[in-house]
């Protein structure tokens, strides 16, 4: 996996570390049991300080994505395509959605230009919804 991070973004770089992470494991890049970089590896690689990296792996920890342990390391838990997901999710993250997307609503989007731009992100994670479900013509 190739992570990247933008060092002059206003978001966070351990939030930017947990987001490509959250990714690879949606596209399927990440698959379970897929080990990461130690966090002093991935701070040195990235020239960033490791308590940086500890948090974002700490987050992915709290979320159920990664198991930590001092022989094995940071592996990924979750296989994207597999269990429904765990309990009290779906609540905190329709949250986040609605503030994403009255985001998008203040910055001038429109409903169709924002379905638009949902099913083209959901089309390059690894359990995409097809068409039929999209609301698309099959």
């Amino acid at each position: 996996m190739i992570l990247t991070i933008d060092l002059s973004s206003q978001i966070p770089i351990y939030q930017q570390i947990r987001d490509r992470v959250v990714e690879a494991v949606a596209t399927g890049e990440l698959a379970q049991g897929s080990p990461l970089p130690s966090t002093r590896q991935l701070a040195a690689d990235l020239g960033i300080n490791f308590h940086t990296v500890n948090k974002a792996y700490d987050l992915l920890r709290q979320e159920g994505l990664l198991v930590l342990n001092r022989k094995t390391g940071a592996v990924v838990q979750r296989d994207a395509r597999t269990g429904p997901p765990p309990a009290g999710f779906t609540e905190e993250w329709s949250a986040r959605l609605r503030t994403l997307l009255a985001e998008a609503v203040a910055q001038g989007l429109d409903g169709p230009g924002v379905l638009a731009a949902c099913r083209t992100a959901l089309t390059t994670f690894a359990g995409d919804v097809d068409a039929t479900e999209q609301g698309e013509p099959a």
